[in-house]
C-alpha cells in the first residue's frame, strides 16, 4: 500500500463506516477505521511511521 492506504481502499470501493484514534502505550497514536463493501468489514489500523513522513499499515483484519 501506498502513504495513503485508506485512500486506495475507498478507491477500491471500500466506504468509511467509523474511525477512531488510540494512545498506543504513550509513544504515538493509532488510527483505526471501519470500512465496509457489500457486506464485507474490515478495520484498518495505521500508525505515523517511525522514520520519516506518512503512515504504515499496522494490522489490517477482514471480519
Amino acid at each position: 500500500m501506498s502513504d495513503k492506504p485508506v485512500s486506495d481502499l475507498v478507491r477500491q470501493g471500500w466506504e468509511i463506516a467509523g474511525y477512531c484514534a488510540t494512545d498506543a502505550s504513550g509513544t504515538a497514536y493509532q488510527h483505526s477505521v471501519l470500512l465496509r463493501r457489500s457486506g464485507e468489514h474490515k478495520i484498518v489500523v495505521l500508525r505515523k511511521k517511525i522514520i520519516g513522513d506518512g503512515v504504515v499499515v499496522d494490522s489490517e483484519l477482514d471480519l
